[in-house]
């Protein structure tokens, strides 16, 4: 699966999935550009080219698909992993029309963006977009539903996009990931600590339980590292005639391919 000698860019790889896919790409050999709003230091250890930009503005995705060709020369593949999301509790009347807007822009215009940058390189070198999904695009939840409708509409995207650009030479896929051990659900103002709060327990607690209430047949959360493996065999040569597929990593909780 060595992708040794490849290009490759990743967005939101500061920490979490985006940051495994970054470091997992450089050991095998890849280029690797690492983009995110802030640098984190792991991301400057794993020997990647790091860009700092807003993928939630409108020419973000776009400076760092250009710093990237100016760094590498081109991009063989491109990993749309920039992802966010809030613990509605308040229900759905209580979300504004900006706290939409935002989750669109970061989750789904974040990926249209990079995608139209990229294109005239990935067809020119017949690479490969693997876009970071999620479960609760499949499986929507009362608390997360402008996360999971935007999630819903990246896996459409990518199916259309492996209709069209397959017979140009290009393959397109998306891994939907359920709860991972990241920030998000680990870190101090993450979905866990919101969830963890909202029951009166500390956050160590409410992961301790979480995975046995949600269903995991396995027992824990998924591991960034897992996710990062899936993504680059499904960018890799391995993968040479997987397009269009939609494959999901959450320890059994769903239960489907």
């Amino acid at each position: 699966m060595s992708l040794r000698g490849k290009t490759l860019l990743v967005t939101g790889a500061s920490q979490g999935i985006g940051l495994a896919v970054a470091k997992e790409a450089a050991a095998q050999g890849a280029r690797v550009v690492g983009v995110s709003r802030t640098i984190s230091e792991d991301l400057k250890a794993v020997g990647a080219h790091a860009v700092a930009v807003d993928l939630a503005t409108a020419d973000g995705p776009g400076q760092a698909v250009r710093q990237a060709v100016g760094l590498l020369g081109g991009i063989d593949i491109l990993i749309n992993n920039v992802g966010a999301f809030d613990a509605r509790l308040g229900g759905f009347g209580e979300i504004t029309d900006a706290q939409w807007q935002h989750t669109f822009e970061v989750n789904f215009f974040s990926a249209v963006r990079a995608i139209r940058a990229a294109l005239p390189s990935l067809l020119e070198r017949q690479g490969a977009i693997v876009n970071v999904s999620s479960i609760r695009g499949r499986f929507p939840q009362p608390a997360t539903v402008d996360y999971g409708a935007s999630k819903a509409a990246l896996t459409n995207l990518g199916k259309a996009l492996a209709e069209e650009l397959g017979p140009r030479g290009v393959r397109v896929n998306t891994v939907s990931p359920g709860p991972t051990r990241t920030p998000a659900w680990e870190g101090e103002h993450g979905i866990g600590a919101v969830l963890a709060a909202a029951g009166g327990s500390t956050v160590p607690e409410f992961l301790a339980g979480f995975p046995a209430r949600a269903g995991f047949n396995t027992g824990r959360l998924t591991e960034p590292d897992e996710v990062a493996a899936l993504v680059l065999f499904l960018a890799s040569g391995q993968a040479r005639n997987i397009n269009g597929g939609d494959y999901i990593i959450d320890g059994g909780q769903s239960k489907t391919a």
